[in-house]
């Protein structure tokens, strides 16, 4: 090692890099795209064209938040935002971190800065509390607390921490440090008695002290803002209540009034509550007697520190913007909204505005498809409520490819580790980790579904943390043995005593559980509904699962007798996925039973206290009927229109008839072909086959549908029940159908009441299956089930290609898959797996083969000898003998959901 003439150069730090030191995982960056349009030189050419992609950063930071300048690049974005924190801080980046006694020095002049002339002036948060404590009366005047200097100057705070580094989880370390750096400055400024606050020696200049007056807007005489009162005492709920912030009269003073206080010096001030750039913040008294009696559990809760006696939720203070006092009013109904906001669903709902309607979804379906905040935003933002470390999000990528041995390439697939951020035709894996702010993990999830895209793969698994988070909300007291074994479900692994340090005034604040996620009980049990009334005639569209729906709704609490009604919450369009759990399960089989143009009313009972308060705004508070017993919700509810899913609208698009008809049309030529008398519908969903079906004159006489979702079969009951019901009526009937049946279960389990029948259909399900769940299902229908005859149809993955280079698709496509290198996705995604035509073929062969069937191959949606082949596969299976007799035991596997004859009708739902 050289040690002779050479020096060791310093490392000179990035601006994020001095953010990272100071702050760590606290400063949060949050980059977003800005949508720039280029002049096209083409006078009155209405078609914008896109300018070059430019990106602004959001860096938010415990005391405030910056935003950067307009940059080509992400990360000269994040690095802009980190130098204007810089800046806002007063750091001088060429110079290293001061050691202790450096600190002092720079905390004394600091000090001795902010009672200086020049500071007076300045558009600081500080200084305006130095202007406003000028008017303050008789032996106050021009003394400003120390509590204020201590939480409302960032450079100040920085420097704390420097001479002790406890500061950052004491705060008020920071008013002892003050005090002391104050006494060094005997001769320019002068402490109180009570060592509370601090005043100017001396006076400023006149002409400084006119030209403030001239700068600043005077309020209006009695200007008052609502807050709210937070009580020590859990027995006592919060209470709305008002201040009078004149401009003569400092805000803290009549802070410390309502307080029981004397006057400003005595109030303690915390964090921002919410976002980091907010001004709301708890304000409680500083008083010397604290017993564990006094402890406010409820502003502890969202504070973070350790508050004693009544605290009063306000929103008021100076910032960086103006010289003038900023304010804003905070009602019960902000209060509440910041409870629910600290839980997973709670924040989905808010991010929707809807408290009454919305629910956190089951799944991250496609971007979209998905309204409101995205999983990963809201996991974001509960870590950085509940003051953990933000989440980190490892993820790992695979390189797909396929077996030599014919369908096995389909069932088994090879995984090799990729470096790529992308690879075309590989899959990503995505982990959450959550720690505390002292680095102690606390969860760990580790799915084992792969995604094709990157974002699908961290969504799902942040969605997946923030359902087990749910589950522990919802139910507060559940036992940590049976917390870990939900989670164990959800491939997450639960640090028990970590948790419940971090989690342990959760229980005493949220005591009406239920309102803080997914509602139980009767609030949303379908069954619960009353008074149902569904007008108008509709379009004939109605939803089914998968399908966006876009509703109108209002909420209204209404009293017994329906004599006074009040307004909770409304929405002009409200845009949701069927079937993905958006909303709470009554809205959504109440939408289930409508059309389009169709209106719709019912009632159900109160949801808990909290909702109500929180679905109320500063305009629209609650009154005292919202919460008076022997009231109702009453929901007026209208279907605006429904929009199918891409993959259907693709088909419809450059299909005519669309592939769904012409797969009908297919089972029906093999129907009419065979004469069959019973069908079993293999996955029949919402019945559409079934019902097709019906409208044509053939030999069928039984038809029955099996599927695992009662929701589906709900459906599917409803259109069938009205279809057979009228043509029996009818003379002479339009079909011969004499019997119908409705199944739940899994069509790889057998049930001997579906053997043996003519003809069975699979059309369009086993893409929807894991691939060995399709090859069991494969050998379950025709070792047991034996139809006579089997039509399975399945997309043809090469046909992707064609359908994804429509102009429907181009127009919704996802920005990230711009990205992709990919050449072409699956269809829905719902789908596990798409099979080439050699994949289908194989493994229908090998099917066949082992049965002693018969296959032939065909489609739909192109024509036969063109490449890539049909959009839709068909493999016809017939059996080679006579049906075996070895299946005719009972076994009965399946509910009866439904069952049609034309003399008699049972529904069992």
């Amino acid at each position: 090692m050289e040690t002779g003439g050479s020096t060791v150069k310093k490392t000179t730090l990035t601006p994020k890099a001095i953010i990272h030191q100071r702050f760590g995982s606290n400063a949060c960056y949050k980059v977003e795209e800005v949508e720039e349009s280029n002049p096209n030189g083409c006078p009155g050419l209405a078609i914008q064209r896109k300018g070059p992609c430019l990106y602004r950063c959001f860096l938010q930071l415990p005391e405030f938040s910056v935003v950067s300048e307009t940059c080509k690049r992400k990360k000269e974005a994040e690095q802009s935002a980190a130098e204007k924190a810089i800046e806002k801080l007063g750091i001088d980046p060429t110079k290293s971190n001061p050691n202790s006694q450096e600190a002092w020095d720079e905390l004394v002049g600091r000090l001795s800065y902010a009672f200086s002339t020049e500071f007076l002036s300045a558009i600081h948060p500080l200084s305006g509390h130095f202007r406003a404590a000028l008017r303050r009366e008789a032996h106050y005047t021009g003394f400003v607390p120390i509590s204020v200097i201590s939480i409302y100057d960032a450079k100040l705070i920085s420097l704390c921490k420097y001479i002790n580094p406890e500061t950052e989880s004491n705060p008020f370390l920071v008013m002892s440090l003050v005090t002391k750096a104050a006494a060094k400055l005997l001769g320019s400024v002068s402490i109180s008695e009570d060592q509370l606050s601090i005043r100017k020696e001396g006076s400023y200049p006149s002409e400084t002290l006119e030209s403030l007056v001239d700068q600043q807007s005077s309020f209006l005489n009695d200007t008052w803002i609502s807050a709210v009162r937070v009580p020590y005492s859990d027995e006592k709920s919060t209470e709305a209540l008002t201040l009078n912030i004149s401009d003569n009269i400092y805000y803290l003073d009549v802070i410390a009034q309502e307080l029981g206080v004397t006057d400003a010096s005595q109030v303690l001030i915390s964090r921002p509550i919410g976002r980091a750039s907010s001004e709301m913040r708890l304000y409680w008294a500083n008083k010397s007697y604290k017993s564990e009696e006094s402890l406010n559990t409820r502003a502890r809760y969202f504070s973070g520190q350790k508050i004693y006696g009544d605290a009063i939720l306000a929103s008021v203070g100076y910032t960086w913007r103006s010289l003038d006092l900023f304010y804003e009013d905070v009602s019960l109904c902000t209060y509440y909204r910041l409870l629910i906001n600290k839980t997973p669903s709670g924040a989905y709902k808010l991010s929707r505005e809807s408290i009454l309607a919305a629910e956190l979804p089951l799944a991250f379906t496609t971007r979209s498809n998905w309204r409101g905040s995205t999983p990963r935003e809201i996991l974001c933002t509960f870590c950085r409520l509940h003051r953990l470390s933000e989440p980190v999000f490892p993820t790992a990528s695979s390189l797909l490819t396929s077996s030599p041995e014919g369908p096995g390439s389909s069932k088994k697939l090879k995984v090799t580790k990729s470096s790529g951020e992308t690879n075309g035709g590989g899959t990503f894996k995505c982990n959450v980790k959550i720690f505390s702010k002292c680095q102690d993990l606390i969860l760990a999830c580790s799915p084992k579904v792969s995604f094709k895209k990157q974002n699908d793969a961290i969504q799902n698994a942040a969605l997946k943390v923030l359902s087990f988070l749910n589950i522990y909300f919802k139910n507060l007291n559940i036992s940590l043995e049976k917390l870990t074994s939900y989670g164990d479900e959800l491939d997450i692994q639960l640090y028990a005593q970590h948790f419940s340090k971090e989690f342990e005034l959760s229980p005493l604040v949220h005591k009406y559980s239920q309102s803080m996620g997914t509602c139980t009980g009767s609030f949303l049990d379908s069954n619960s509904t009353s008074q149902l009334n569904v007008e108008g005639q509709g379009s004939g569209t109605s939803p089914f699962s998968g399908c966006l729906v876009c509703i109108s709704y209002s909420v209204y609490v209404v009293s017994e007798g329906e004599s006074m009604k009040d307004l909770l919450e409304s929405s002009e369009e409200f845009e949701f996925e069927i079937g993905n759990g958006v909303v709470t399960p009554v809205l959504e089989a109440v939408v289930m039973q409508m059309f389009v143009g169709q209106s719709a009313s019912f009632n159900t009972e109160l949801p808990p206290r909290e909702l109500i308060l929180a679905a109320g705004d500063s305009i629209r508070t609650p009154s005292k009927l919202s919460l008076t017993r022997g009231c109702s919700l009453q929901y007026s509810v209208t279907l605006l229109r429904v929009t199918e899913p891409l993959e259907d609208r693709m088909e419809q698009a450059l299909f005519s008839p669309p592939l769904s008809k012409q797969r009908v049309e297919y089972a029906l030529q093999h129907i009419k072909e065979s004469c069959a008398t019973s069908l079993v519908d293999f996955g029949c969903g919402s019945g559409s086959l079934l019902d097709s079906l019906l409208d044509y004159s053939t030999s069928l006489e039984k038809i029955i549908g099996v599927d695992i979702s009662q929701k589906s079969l709900s459906r599917a009951a409803k259109i069938l029940h009205s279809k057979l019901n009228t043509a029996s009526g009818a003379a002479p009937a339009t079909n011969g159908i004499k019997s119908a049946f409705l199944f739940e279960g899994s069509i790889t389990d057998f049930d001997s009441r579906l053997y043996g029948s003519d003809i069975g259909t699979c059309l369009e399900v086993i893409e929807h299956m894991e691939e060995d769940q399709a090859c069991l299902f494969g050998d379950a229908v025709l070792s047991l089930f034996c139809p006579r005859i089997l039509i399975v149809s399945t997309p043809n993955y090469e046909y992707n290609v064609i359908l994804q280079k429509s102009t429907l698709q181009s127009q919704e496509e996802d920005p990230e898959d711009k990205n992709q290198t990919q050449s072409c996705k699956f269809r829905n995604h719902d789908h596990k797996f798409e099979w080439t035509r050699e994949q289908f073929n194989s493994w229908a062969s090998e099917l066949a083969q082992r049965h002693n069937y018969s296959v032939e191959f065909s489609g739909v949606g192109g024509v036969f000898g063109v490449e890539p082949g049909f959009a839709s596969q068909i493999a016809v299976f017939r059996r080679g003998e006579e049906c075996p007799m070895t299946n005719t035991d009972e076994s009965y596997r399946y509910d009866v959901i439904w069952e049609w004859s034309s003399t008699n009708t049972r529904t069992v739902l």
